[in-house]
């Protein structure tokens, strides 16, 4: 019988996907769990593999459509099988595009017959289960519906310790990028994203007022997402920017002694990592700047989960979410700060890791910016703009000294915080980077 493909649930949050690209063409011979399409979630593009083995008999959305998840959106099968009349699911009745129960979904092929209904298997835990040979009727779900997550093949395997796997299988999948990530986002180039747009049109000549022939660019999934997302928020929250400036001496002191020695640990120790480091401080003496807004009341989260907003070139921009911030040492920010930057940029994240945050910054001093309003990151408080640092001359104790200086903006939700709270915050930020040790 011809296996479903369904818009797969990439993160526990996600509840819709945009089919990017189809890598197969319908008709085409596919591998079991060779890559079929491309699949965007909240900005981030993942290859989702195929299920079963066979050929592309329907792809049912095509690309640049958004659906649900556990939507069917193309059919696999053997040459000639039949498909039910406009890819109904058997014996249900349902239609295209119409959403599918998850359990509707083949179980990943290689697990021996007869099998217990396991309902829907994501692609992670189906590439996991096939590099470690795992049986996923002796694993218990513990997901939505007794559903096999992620982590319940981890824990089974950690209880499986009489096992010997071999060399290969003991390295985690998630730690072999020769090998691939089943849920990696691949590479976005601006002229494929144009091609792949929503709206069926390539770059093209049209006449405007100005009464020339301009180009047309369509706009790509990630650029709409972001412009919803800014709309949203200039028009959810009163924006009111605060800047002050910080003499940031002691922390390039404190970088140029210790660069070598987080080196040689592994991280590269940024300029960002200080500014991460000061708004926890920040967050933690004025909890209020590390809440959300509702209209039952204040929401202060218990976490500090720090989103650095990340520029992706003419794609736009990704923001990763370094969690639990607050129990990380100057060391261990690093590393978080340095991973999740060249997974982002390198197209890598996982959807779960651009959600969560509570506070952002954003560092548009790379561009040698001195100072800007950004946009708030809903549904957060704050967002912290850090400027570019340049050596100005600066009057200190009625004396005339050259300092690296930067400009640090904070706009915020003036629901939630007034100026002289959301200044007490920023002027705890100046005070960690000034009296750095």
């Amino acid at each position: 019988m011809a296996t479903q493909i369904i818009m797969p649930q990439l993160g526990e949050s996600i509840v819709e996907g945009t089919v990017v690209k189809w890598l197969k063409s319908k008709g085409e011979t596919i591998a079991n769990l060779e890559p079929l399409l491309e699949v965007e979630t909240d900005k981030v593009v993942s290859e989702i593999p195929s299920p079963a083995e066979g050929v592309l008999l329907e792809i049912i959305v095509p690309e640049g459509t958004t659906v649900k998840i556990g939507t069917v959106v193309a059919w696999v099968g053997a040459v000639g099988e039949p498909i039910p009349a406009g890819g109904e699911v058997p014996d249900t009745g349902s239609t295209t595009h119409k959403e599918q129960q998850p359990a509707a979904v083949a179980t990943t092929p290689t697990l021996p017959a007869p099998q217990r209904e396991l309902g829907f298997i994501s692609p992670v835990v189906a590439k996991i289960t096939q590099e470690h040979a795992v049986d996923l009727r002796q694993v218990k779900g513990t997901g939505t519906g007794g559903r096999i997550t992620k982590k319940d093949v981890l824990a089974y395997l950690d209880s499986r310790t009489s096992q010997v796997e071999s060399p290969k299988a003991t390295i985690p999948i998630w730690e072999t990028p020769a090998d691939g990530d089943l849920f990696r986002p691949t590479e976005l180039v601006f002229a494929k994203q144009v091609a792949l747009s929503p709206v069926n049109v390539t770059p093209a000549n049209v006449t405007r007022d100005t009464g020339t022939h301009d180009t047309l660019l369509p706009h790509t999934t990630i650029r709409k997402h972001i412009a919803d997302h800014m709309l949203m928020s200039k028009n959810v929250a009163p924006h009111v920017t605060t800047v002050m400036e910080a003499d940031l001496s002691k922390v390039v002191a404190h970088r140029t002694a210790n660069k070598a020695a987080f080196e040689r640990d592994g991280a590269n120790l940024t300029y960002t990592v200080y500014f991460v480091a000061a708004a926890v401080a920040a967050l933690k003496t004025h909890p209020r700047a590390n809440s959300s807004w509702s209209d039952e009341g204040l929401i202060v989260h218990s976490a500090i989960n720090i989103g650095m907003a990340t520029s992706l070139g003419e794609e736009g921009l990704i923001v990763p979410v370094i969690k639990g911030a607050d129990g990380l040492s100057l060391l261990g920010i690093a590393r978080a700060v340095n991973e999740l930057a060249e997974r982002a940029r390198g197209h890598k994240l996982q959807p779960e890791e651009v959600k969560g945050g509570t506070f952002t910054i954003t560092n548009h001093g790379v561009a040698n910016s001195l100072f800007a309003t950004p946009i708030i990151n809903q549904p957060q408080c704050a967002i912290l703009g850090v400027g570019a640092i340049q050596k100005r001359v600066v009057v200190i104790d009625d004396s005339i000294a050259i300092r690296p200086m930067v400009y640090l903006s904070l706009s915020f939700d003036h629901r939630i915080l007034d100026g002289a709270s959301a200044d007490w915050f920023l002027a705890k930020v100046v005070e960690v980077l000034q009296n750095w040790s």
